[in-house]
């Protein structure tokens, strides 16, 4: 069955109010029963993205360079037997397809 990377991206989020900490304790527990839920389906339940340095040629430019933590929050790994079902299977993610907040699933090509 072939993987797909998800990429957690941010989206513009005009007006986005945050969230309490009852809403917070439930999208916990909605996200528990969808990770149960998928669990077959999750290779690697990735994570948020920390400090990074990005590599390059020496005869390239000096910059400036966007960092990859500006545009992907975090990621994971979800095998699945269609692009479709993959999207399908990331959408339902608590907290993951929200204001300010989506997902880009793209497939990961092996030899």
């Amino acid at each position: 069955m072939p993987n797909y990377l998800c990429l957690q991206r941010s989206v513009p989020n005009e007006g986005g109010a945050e969230a309490s900490a009852s809403d917070m304790q439930a999208m916990y527990a909605r996200f528990n029963e969808w990770r149960e839920k998928f669990k077959d389906n999750l290779t690697d339940l990735g994570g948020r993205l920390g400090e990074g340095k990005l590599v390059t040629d020496p005869g390239s430019g000096d910059g400036p360079f966007v960092e990859v933590k500006e545009l992907v929050g975090g990621y994971m790994i979800v095998s699945a037997g269609s692009l479709d079902e993959a999207a399908q299977i990331a959408s339902g993610c608590p907290g993951l397809v929200r204001p300010g907040s989506g997902v880009e699933v793209v497939e990961i090509r092996t030899p």
